[in-house]
């Protein structure tokens, strides 16, 4: 009866200190929270086991017009590491940073990143842009984080903020962000195999989202559905579209989850050809739960709708 009492307490002690240990293991973790599901997956890849990260939108929703919520400034309220996109596609963010009341992740804070920073950004407006032109970003295209290339831009500005509030854990971060560039610059290579042979391929898009994906592949975008980003189209918007695509022979549209892809399946069949529903980031169709999965279900559809 003693062993048996002896072998409990100890095993019993034993449950307890493992407790605390993982107890403890959990509180070292970075506590990260990010804008967009796209930058939850490349912060996941640079993190790895040291970081604890959530995001603030899904990949099914349009990230231009996420509506700030109380659970998001809980969220924010216990970061360490705020990430956002930048390019105003997420700067609703700075209302619920606000109401969130930590200084950590406030603009200039050590914990506030922004991984736009050194991104060779498209689509940059030359001349006054007003709310007449809708949704049009001052700033440029901000849909960037769904080219592949720039994953070693994108994955050193998260790097380098994880660093600043985890010094010590520097090399590990390094560490696990070339490994993740390893895979994807094997992807890569796949993925340009697979899209070599549809170079100069011609595409519409319904929000220009895919400008940044379409250039690394070699693609063309001759027009979008929204004859103003973010406003419904005028009928002779896209009369002028369907026409456009007749005469250039275009026969493949993208259309995000999010979207109306009812009137994305119109206009391509009138035009002959057909609507395709695209992953607009991580999460936004089945199957693609990470960066690498949403890039190559991209990769995929495409390259079969423009055979």
């Amino acid at each position: 009866m003693k062993v048996s009492r002896l072998t409990r307490v100890l095993a019993a002690i034993a449950l307890a200190l493992a407790a605390l240990v993982c107890s403890a293991h959990a509180a070292e973790k970075v506590r990260v929270v990010t804008t967009i599901p796209d930058l939850k997956s490349l912060t996941e890849a640079v993190g790895g086991e040291l970081v604890d990260v959530e995001s603030l939108t899904r990949g099914t929703q349009n990230f231009h017009e996420a509506e700030v919520r109380p659970s998001m400034m809980l969220k924010l309220r216990k970061a360490d590491i705020l990430v956002q996109n930048g390019l105003d596609l997420d700067s609703w963010v700075d209302v619920a940073v606000q109401g969130a009341n930590n200084p950590k992740i406030i603009r200039g804070a050590p914990g506030r990143v922004d991984v736009s920073h050194n991104v060779p950004v498209i689509e940059v407006p030359t001349g006054r842009v007003d709310r007449s032109m809708g949704d049009v970003h001052p700033l440029g295209n901000p849909h960037f984080s769904l080219d592949p290339g720039l994953a070693p831009v994108l994955t050193q500005n998260i790097l380098e903020g994880l660093a600043r509030v985890a010094p010590p854990h520097r090399a590990t971060f390094e560490k696990n962000r070339q490994a993740f560039l390893a895979r994807v610059e094997a992807e890569m290579a796949k993925w340009t195999k697979t899209m070599e042979p549809l170079k100069g391929g011609k595409v519409v898009g319904y929000h220009s989202l895919f400008a940044y994906f379409l250039k690394r592949f070699g693609l063309v975008q001759i027009g979008t559905i929204e004859d103003r980003p973010g406003i419904p189209p005028s009928p002779g918007h896209l009369a002028q579209l369907i026409k456009k695509m007749k005469e250039e022979r275009v026969k493949v549209v993208l259309v995000e989850p999010w979207n109306d892809q009812k009137l994305a399946a119109r206009v391509a069949e009138e035009a002959g050809g057909r609507a395709v529903v695209v992953a607009s980031a991580v999460g936004a169709v089945k199957g693609a739960d990470n960066y690498l999965a949403a890039i190559d279900h991209n990769v995929r559809t495409l390259a079969e709708a423009l055979r």
